[in-house]
Formats: C-alpha cells, sequence, structure tokens
C-alpha cells in the first residue's frame, strides 16, 4: 500500500481579477502552492505526489517543483471547470499508476499551512477505518434558517454535534474511483458546492473524523493571506529563538 497526495490547484473563480492564481501567488519569494507541497515534502509516510493544476500552469509548476526540491511531485494533471471535476481527473489519471488499496490523501493547494500531526492522523485514520476527514469543533452557535425567509430563524442546531470538515481527506483509491465513475455518470455531484466529503455522504458512505488544526485556513480572501503572513511570521521568530 502507498499513500499518494493528490493536490488541487486546478482552478481560480476570481482569476478575472487577478493576473495570477492564489496558489501561485508569491509570500515571501515563494508561492502558496509550493508552501502546500513542501509540507507534503517533508512527511515520511507521502511517497508521491500528483498536482491537479490550472491550465497554462503546468511547466510553471514542475519549474517550482525543480527550483525548491519537491522530489515526490510525480505528476502533473490538468484541472476541471470545479473542484469535483479537478479530483476526478487525477483520479482517473492514476488508474493506471496506483493500487486498488493505496490511499490517496486529497488536500487544498491553497491550504499551505497543514502540520505533521494532522496529516499523520488523517493517514492513521484512514487506514484503519477506510477513509478520514480532517475535522475541527464549530465553536460558534448555529441556526437554520426558515425556508421562506432567510432572515428569521427556525431552530438552532447543539454544537457539539457539528463538525467543520476540512482538508486534507484521505480514502482508498478503489472506494475513491468507484464513487466519482458512479457519480460522473449520475451527473448529481458535480456542483459547485460538492466536495469529495459530501459526494461520499450522498451516496452512503460513512466518512470517520481525523484530528484537524485551526492554522490550517484555506487563502479565500486578502485578510486569509494576512493571517497566512501572521503565521508564517511566526514560525520564523520561534525557529530563531
Amino acid at each position: 500500500m502507498s499513500n499518494i497526495a493528490i493536490i488541487l490547484a486546478g482552478g481560480d473563480e476570481n482569476l478575472k481579477e487577478r493576473d495570477v492564481p492564489r496558489q501561485f501567488t508569491n509570500i515571501y519569494d515563494k508561492p502558496v502552492l509550493v508552501y502546500t507541497l513542501e509540507s507534503f515534502q517533508r512527511h515520511p509516510q507521502i511517497e508521491a505526489i500528483v498536482v491537479v493544476c490550472v491550465s497554462g500552469w503546468q511547466s510553471i509548476t514542475w519549474a517550482y517543483a525543480k527550483q525548491f526540491n519537491i522530489s515526490k511531485l510525480k505528476w502533473v494533471v490538468s484541472g476541471g471547470k470545479t473542484s469535483q471535476e479537478s479530483i476526478y481527473n487525477g483520479i482517473k489519471y492514476l488508474e493506471r499508476i496506483a493500487k486498488m488499496d493505496d490511499l490517496i490523501i486529497i488536500h487544498d493547494g491553497i491550504r499551505p499551512l497543514i502540520d505533521e500531526t494532522a496529516l499523520t492522523d488523517v493517514i492513521v485514520v484512514a487506514k484503519e477505518k477506510g477513509n478520514a476527514v480532517s475535522a475541527l469543533p464549530y465553536n460558534e452557535q448555529l441556526f437554520i434558517a426558515n425556508e421562506q425567509d432567510s432572515q428569521i430563524t427556525k431552530q438552532y442546531v447543539f454544537r457539539d454535534k457539528v463538525k467543520r470538515v476540512l482538508t486534507p481527506q484521505a480514502y482508498q483509491y478503489s472506494e475513491l474511483l468507484d464513487a466519482y465513475r458512479a457519480a460522473f455518470e449520475s451527473g448529481k455531484f458535480f456542483d459547485r458546492d460538492s466536495y469529495t466529503d459530501t459526494m461520499m455522504t450522498d451516496l452512503g458512505k460513512r466518512l470517520y473524523f481525523a484530528v484537524g488544526s485551526e492554522k490550517n485556513i484555506k487563502l479565500d480572501s486578502q485578510e486569509d493571506f494576512e493571517m497566512f503572513k501572521i503565521f508564517l511570521c511566526q514560525e520564523k521568530t520561534t525557529w530563531l529563538k
């Protein structure tokens, strides 16, 4: 059994508003995607990496991998119009490469602060249970809105019954391939709101929670980028001590 990472760098919905996709934005002279790849490069249980890349940036991805010594990067695949299509492109590409019992770890390229503990736990839980999704408790109060008027509350949800699910997520390759084939044939799960975890749940699969990290933020906004810089500065300060 091998552990293969699929890193999603397949698109940027707001690309028309910027010249460079978020995953290739330089922070302190290093692209966001490289920070993400370095975490997987360092992890001793990751054997290989495939990047699902936004069209036109494949050669740049290879160049960065060479520059920053990402030797575990083995394949770069073109992304799709949605996250689901991009993940499926990566899964299909591995069809002649991966074994059915290999573990596939899916992670967003714009979550560059994945730490070793969280990544390890996802792998450990998935090997024991068959799959694993990184998760965190939800500390804010949640309300369900009224169907007729979304500005009115209907009921609240007990926080101890709610988890925030993020990446990394890990699945056995055979289960992942079968699920995406079924989803692709039905056409039900390839809208922008769907992800592997929601698709698996809709297909009747039971998912298992693994340890998450509050630092594992997704860089969706300028505020997220500023937070990322703060975390990087904190790590540099700690290292200097």
